[in-house]
Parts: C-alpha cells; sequence; structure tokens
C-alpha cells in the first residue's frame, strides 16, 4: 500500500530529452501484525529511480529496499521500450530478486508474502495501463507527439503549447485503484514536493475526487468525514475504512461525529472478531442456501445502482432455519452486503458517479401465514438489527410487490426494529399495482424486468420452494454447527464482573520465552496485569452469569488466582498495572524471565475519587453509569513465541497501547508499556 514519497534527487537535461528523478517511497505492507510487532516497523522504505529517455524512447525504472536492506536484499527493474518491428508497439520487461539472509525466524513467510505480492501486482499492472490510457482518451488525448530535439528558443516557445510533455511514468501502486483514488490523485505522487497533492491535503478534499467518488458534501460535511478519517488514522493503524464506508456512518447519524464514531468503532471492533473482511474469499455457502434461497443480484436499477431480487414469499424460512440453523442465514446474509459493497464500487467505475447503496426488490407474492413461525421471525430480526448496525445507509430503495393481506401483521413485527431513514426509502405494492403510473418503470428499466413479474429478461434467482425435511437437523447438531461457524477468528470474548476478573493461563518451560497480547476493550474500562507463580493455580472457576443477571452468554469468565493466595507470597507481578477505557486497543509483549505459570488478568477498573475530595468527579459519574451492571467486555488473543524460535534481538518487540485498535506510533519496551502508554495517550 503506497502512503507517502519524498523526491532525493532529480535531473534533467538542458534540451529535455533527459529525465531523471529518484524517490523514497513509504509503503505499508500487507503482512501480519505479529510479524510487523516482532519487526518492530510499520512501514518499509523503498527507493525507486526512474530514467526517461525521450530521445531514445526508454523508460527504466530500479527499485530496491531501505528497510532492513542487511536482512533482505529486493531488487526489481522495470523497462519500456519501443519495439524494433513496430514503432506503435510498446515493449515491457520486468525483473525481479529476492534474497532473504535472516528475519527473525520468519524467512518463509516472508518469502511468502513478497511472491503473493509479486504477483498480484503483476497481474494488476495491465490493468492499471488501460486505466490510465482510458483516462486519457476520455480528456480527448489520443496522440502524443514524439520529442524533437529544440532549433531555436523561439521556435520552442511558439510550439510549446500544442504539445503535451510526456510525464515520467511511475509504479502506481496497486492500492491506489483498490482504494478509489482518481486519475488526478494518484498521477500527483509524481510530482516535485514544492507542488501541491490533489486530493490529499489534511483540511480538504479535491473537489473532482468528491464529486466522482463521494456526491455532493457540503463544507460542513466534507470537515465531518475529514476530522473522522483522521482520528481513525491516529487511533486506528490497521485497515482504515474506504471514505464512502466512513461517510455512510455519518450520514446514518446525521453526520454528528461523536455518535457516527461509537458506531463506526463498534462494527470494526465486530467486523475483526468475526472476520467479515474475508468472508466472500473464504466462506462458501451451504449447497442447501445455494438451492432454497431464493434471492440473487440481477442487473442495476436507473439510477446505477446494484440490484438484489428476494422472492421471500417463495422461500420456505421454516426450512431453512431447521435445516441451518439462524448462524448460517446470518452469515449468508452478511456475504450478500459484502458482495453489494464490491458492486457498488465497480457501478461507480462504470457509472463515472458516486454508487454507494443497493436497490433491494421483494416479491411477497406466496406469503401466508407459515412465514410468520416465530423462530423464523425471531431470526429476521435479528439479521435486520446485524445489517442496520454494521451496514448503514446501504440501502438506496426498497420495492415491496404483491403484498398480500398478511404483510401488515409482518409490517407491524419487523418496523420497530428499522431506522426511520431506512423506513423512508420503502415503497410497497399491492396486487398489480407494480404495473402502474409510479410502479416499477419509475425505478427499473423495461429490458431488465424479470420474467416472473412479467417482464422479458430471464432472471436466475433460484425458485425457492419447500426444503425437504430430511435435511433438517436436530438442536444439537444447529448448536455445534453454530459455534463453529463463529469461532473461526483466532480471539476469544470475555466477560469482566466487578470483583470477578477473567484470566488466562500461560505455562512457560523456557526462560526468555515471549508472551504476546492483542485485545480490545469493547466496554467498560479496565485494568490489565501480569502476574507469575510458580505453582500452578486450582483449576479454572467459571463465574456464575446468574449471579450478575446476566441471561445471554455473551462471553465466559475464568478466576484462576486463589483468594487466599497472597501477592508477593504466591505469586508476583511481572508488569506495571494498565489501565484501558473502553474502545482502546492494546497489543504488547512480555519476555519472561523464569519458568513457571503466568497469568493475564483483566480487571474490572473502579473510578477513582477525586483527589482534593470525597465526592467523585462528575465524569467519573457519568462513565460508571455508562457501564451497567459494573460489566466490560474484552476481545483478547494471546500466543507464546518459543525462544528456540526467536531469531535476533528481543528489543525488538515492543509494547504499544493506541486510542483503537492499532499499533501506537510511540512504543517502548514491554518493561516500559505503562509509562508508554500513558505518554502516548
Amino acid at each position: 500500500m503506497f502512503v507517502a514519497s519524498d523526491t532525493v534527487n532529480e535531473y534533467k537535461s538542458e534540451d529535455e530529452a533527459i529525465h531523471v528523478i529518484e524517490r523514497r517511497c513509504k509503503l505499508d505492507i500487507d503482512a501480519p501484525r505479529l510479524l510487523k510487532k516482532i519487526a518492530g516497523v510499520d512501514y518499509v522504505y523503498f527507493v525507486q529511480k526512474n530514467s526517461l529517455n525521450r530521445r531514445e524512447r526508454t523508460l527504466h525504472i530500479e527499485a530496491y529496499n531501505e528497510t532492513f536492506s542487511n536482512r533482505v536484499i529486493i531488487n526489481e527493474h522495470c523497462c519500456y521500450t519501443v519495439h524494433p518491428d513496430n514503432e506503435d508497439w510498446t515493449c515491457f520487461e520486468q525483473s525481479a530478486s529476492l534474497d532473504i539472509k535472516s528475519f527473525f525466524g520468519f524467512e518463509s513467510t516472508v518469502e511468502k508474502i513478497a511472491m503473493k505480492q509479486y504477483t498480484s501486482n503483476i497481474k494488476k499492472g495491465k490493468e492499471i495501463i488501460e486505466y490510465y490510457l482510458k483516462q486519457l482518451e476520455e480528456e480527448g488525448i489520443t496522440f502524443v507527439p514524439r520529442w524533437t530535439p529544440p532549433v531555436a528558443c523561439k521556435l520552442e516557445s511558439s510550439t510549446s503549447h500544442t504539445r503535451r510533455p510526456v510525464s515520467p511514468a511511475i509504479n502506481i501502486p496497486d492500492s491506489a485503484t483498490k482504494e478509489g483514488l482518481n486519475n488526478k490523485e494518484i498521477l500527483n505522487t509524481s510530482s516535485s514536493p514544492s507542488e501541491p497533492t490533489a486530493g490529499t491535503p489534511d483540511d480538504k478534499l479535491d473537489a473532482d475526487y468528491i464529486k466522482r467518488y463521494l456526491g455532493d458534501l457540503t463544507p460542513m460535511q466534507e470537515s465531518c468525514l475529514i476530522r473522522l478519517r483522521q482520528w481513525l488514522q491516529e487511533t486506528h493503524k490497521g485497515k482504515i475504512p474506504k471514505d464512502e464506508h466512513i461517510l455512510r456512518f455519518l450520514r446514518a447519524r446525521d453526520f454528528n461525529i461523536d455518535k457516527a464514531r461509537e458506531i463506526l468503532c463498534q462494527s470494526l471492533t465486530w467486523r475483526k472478531q468475526h472476520q467479515v473482511d474475508y468472508i466472500l474469499d473464504t466462506w462458501n455457502p451451504p449447497q442447501v442456501l445455494q438451492d432454497y434461497y431464493a434471492g440473487g443480484w440481477h442487473h442495476h436499477d436507473k439510477d446505477g445502482r446494484p440490484l438484489y431480487v428476494l422472492r421471500l414469499g417463495q422461500m420456505d424460512t421454516k426450512g431453512l432455519v431447521r435445516a441451518l440453523g439462524e448462524e448460517a442465514l446470518l452469515r449468508y446474509v452478511l456475504s450478500i452486503n459484502e458482495e453489494g459493497l464490491r458492486r457498488c464500487e465497480e457501478n461507480t467505475k462504470v457509472f463515472g458517479r458516486p454508487i454507494s447503496s443497493w436497490t433491494c426488490l421483494v416479491d411477497l407474492e406466496g406469503l401466508n401465514m407459515r412465514h410468520l413461525w416465530r423462530p423464523g421471525v425471531k431470526a429476521l430480526l435479528r439479521i435486520i438489527e446485524v445489517v442496520e448496525a454494521n451496514y448503514p445507509e446501504t440501502l438506496g430503495r426498497l420495492l415491496i410487490l404483491r403484498a398480500p393481506r398478511v404483510f401488515p401483521v409482518l409490517w407491524t413485527l419487523v418496523s420497530p426494529f428499522i431506522d426511520d431513514n431506512t423506513r423512508k426509502k420503502f415503497l410497497i405494492y399491492a396486487g398489480n399495482d407494480y404495473q402502474g403510473p409510479g410502479g416499477l418503470l419509475d425505478y427499473i428499466d423495461k429490458e431488465i424486468i424479470p420474467d416472473f413479474l412479467g417482464g422479458e429478461c430471464m432472471c436466475e434467482v433460484p425458485e425457492g420452494g419447500l426444503v425437504p425435511k430430511s435435511l433438517y437437523r436436530t438442536a444439537e447438531e444447529l448448536e455445534n454447527e453454530d459455534i463453529k461457524l463463529w469461532t473461526e477468528t483466532i480471539y476469544q470474548s470475555a466477560s469482566v464482573f466487578k470483583g470477578a476478573p477473567h484470566e488466562v493461563l500461560i505455562q512457560i518451560v523456557d526462560a526468555s520465552s515471549v508472551i504476546t497480547w492483542d485485545f480490545d476493550v469493547c466496554k467498560g474500562d479496565i485494568v490489565f496485569n501480569i502476574f507469575h507463580s510458580k505453582r500452578a493455580p486450582q483449576p479454572p472457576k467459571k463465574d456464575s452469569l446468574g449471579a450478575h443477571s446476566i441471561t445471554s452468554p455473551g462471553g465466559n469468565n475464568v478466576q484462576l488466582i486463589d483468594k487466599v493466595w497472597q501477592l508477593g507470597r504466591d505469586y508476583s507481578m511481572v508488569e506495571s498495572p494498565l489501565i484501558c477505557k473502553e474502545g482502546e486497543s492494546v497489543q504488547g509483549s512480555h519476555v519472561t524471565r523464569w519458568p513457571g505459570f503466568y497469568i493475564l488478568q483483566w480487571k474490572f477498573h473502579n473510578m477513582p475519587a477525586c483527589a482534593t475530595t470525597n465526592l467523585p468527579r462528575v465524569d467519573d459519574v457519568l462513565a460508571s453509569l455508562q457501564v451497567s451492571s459494573h460489566k466490560c467486555k474484552v476481545m483478547y488473543y494471546t500466543e507464546v513465541i518459543g525462544s528456540e524460535d526467536f531469531r535476533g534481538s528481543m528489543t525488538s518487540l515492543e509494547s504499544s497501547h493506541s486510542g483503537f485498535s492499532q499499533l501506537s506510533a510511540a512504543t517502548t519496551s514491554s518493561s516500559q508499556s505503562h509509562s508508554s502508554s500513558m505518554i502516548s495517550r
């Protein structure tokens, strides 16, 4: 991922035939977080040298790594030349070499990452070149005159305004097109440092970029987007959502930054926990869904929005729930929404205007009391709740056709769970009203109206039908399957109560092993501790959720340290306590000095009283009211790296603390994690 670049050297010949420019480029490598922590860097730097010879009609691009050059050597060379037999053809050659001497014991991992990214970049190269050629054609530029040496200054000045100068080619980063940057933004990365770069200032967005990808924004709305994006960049150095996605959350909360930030952070944590970003690549829907779920994508509406068709009346919701369970249905709906986001990006490129939502056409022909089966309605309400929280402002229009008499009953059950802004986008037609004025033809072209609605377009959406009872499964089978579906994440959830911390036991056999952790505070404020004991604690005791009036199994609570144990005698503290606020994320490590048992503890944080009075502060009272039933929630992941598997300096492992799911820029060694955290906060 290209981040920024600085010009190191630049040379131009007097006749402008030769132009050489050397840049130092800052890149964000798509590598596992643990590998970045071990390496001790967030970004890597490459030096790129472009040599354009207009006289010889050649362009040479050389690049090599500056970061870790004593451990890894990367050299790349690209060459553009004119074909010797046909001057209208361009020849392209590319070669690269990778030599990994040592990399903290992760040599094979680095090699796989490098080869994967290099292969994807080669595949993307042709697409990027064609993209810019098309941009030139749209600007009316189909021919660039060949360079000719200047005869005289007067002649040069008289013809300069008719000749478009040939800019030096650059290595366009693969992330440029993925992140939705327009032509002007990417080309400006090659300009000199003194020139303003369009679309990149911190306090203003490029007007062409807004028009092309975001739509009409007032100055206030633009300012809200920039401020929220900057906050994410400062506190969430992982995968930053695109501007279009951030804008959806702002619109859902009428551009109230605080409210939008809250629901966006919750959504990012949810996506991270359930690995929603990878659902399209890693999850294949069961065959039952592919055969009996009567829904699918079907062209687009008149506004260019992707069109999703759902034949709800023909769908056996009871059969699907009995055969698959709620979790499989929910995951399938999530994959549909992820596909919708992808199609919106594609249509934005195709139609040349921002398209950030899709249209849903729901046919209720066949809807009856069978669809009001209570578990089915419960599953539907849960799906609506999840979609509303994590995909706001993605539904542009909902067309409900052939609504039967039973529909008002279903609408009464469902409508309270739908946001007011979303409800305004609903258009409901009873019977055949959709065929008249103000009906379907106002929103969808006649050529793509599905055949089952009287149109001429064959719709490949499954027809649904009753799910065979032979495919039904027992409650126990469904429960096990549900657990399997939703535990494909390396993170675990835990509840922390007042007086009942959550503790994790790690047994260390060899000294100098490395314990790493990564956790998010989803709710409430907690104190994080690390203890060491020479003797093993008693078997874990799970706290009774009923004692805290908790009815849902939202997270486990395990206590290991016996109440009769005394600190300093039975166990010792090896790290200073770390106070973590709600919404924060903490990553760090600890190099063990002794073998034995280490206990990671998340404890409820009691609000301190004001130093000068026994009365609590107003801020503390307000904060305490937000923690219902004195309950906190954390999502955590731990890993132990054995000393024999770790090569290089132990000091490269660093502890960091951030505002939200990031590796902080200001980090110190693990032994100073507490003071480091306070400084970075």
